[in-house]
């Protein structure tokens, strides 16, 4: 599946130590959570108590990994990058049955596309439950790689999203200017 993927992708570091990022960008300080090579959580500017479980960026040690992974997010963000092709893992936070099946439909969505709620529950098999999507996306562990940013309201809003409409605004009017991709 191009996009995010759960389980696959970049090379991975050592060993499977849980490691803990804060990232800035131009929606404020992203709180990345790498678990081996998966992203398990990605924060949208996290309070400062949890911020402060995270080692910011610049006082990071490189490693090939985690320059790739933050080099693709810093790309995405500048245009730059359509696909960013993270490996993604919802176990560790707990997300299973309907919700999986729910945020693993909304990591198909193709950059600068977007998705109304209803298809995506049909997507997921329960045509019905388009309110309990919504209630499933705005408890997504990992926006931007699972790009819950790209699912809307039948009607002419937006829609809801975890970092709030101005942040959702700003998310699909980046993926509608385009960029190219690498």
């Amino acid at each position: 599946m191009p996009g995010a993927q759960e389980q696959g992708g970049l090379a991975a570091p050592e060993a499977l130590d849980l490691v803990r990022v804060l990232m800035p960008s131009p929606l404020g300080p992203l709180g990345v959570e790498l678990l081996g090579t998966a992203v398990t959580r990605l924060l949208i500017e996290p309070p400062a108590a949890v911020q402060a479980s995270f080692t910011p960026l610049h006082q990071i040690d490189g490693s090939d990994f985690l320059d790739e992974v933050f080099g693709r997010l810093s790309e995405y963000f500048a245009g730059a990058r359509r696909r960013l092709d993270l490996e993604f893992n919802l176990g560790p936070c707990g997300v299973d049955g309907f919700a999986r099946r729910v945020l693993k439909e909304a990591a198909k969505i193709p950059y600068g596309k977007t998705r109304t709620y209803r298809t995506l529950a049909d997507g997921s098999g329960r045509p019905d439950a388009y309110r309990q999507v919504l209630s499933i996306l705005l408890e997504n562990p990992i926006p931007i790689v699972i790009p819950c940013h790209r699912v809307v309201t039948n009607k002419s809003g937006i829609g809801s999203y975890i970092g709030g409409s101005d942040r959702k605004r700003w998310l699909i009017e980046l993926e509608r200017a385009g960029g190219e991709p690498l």
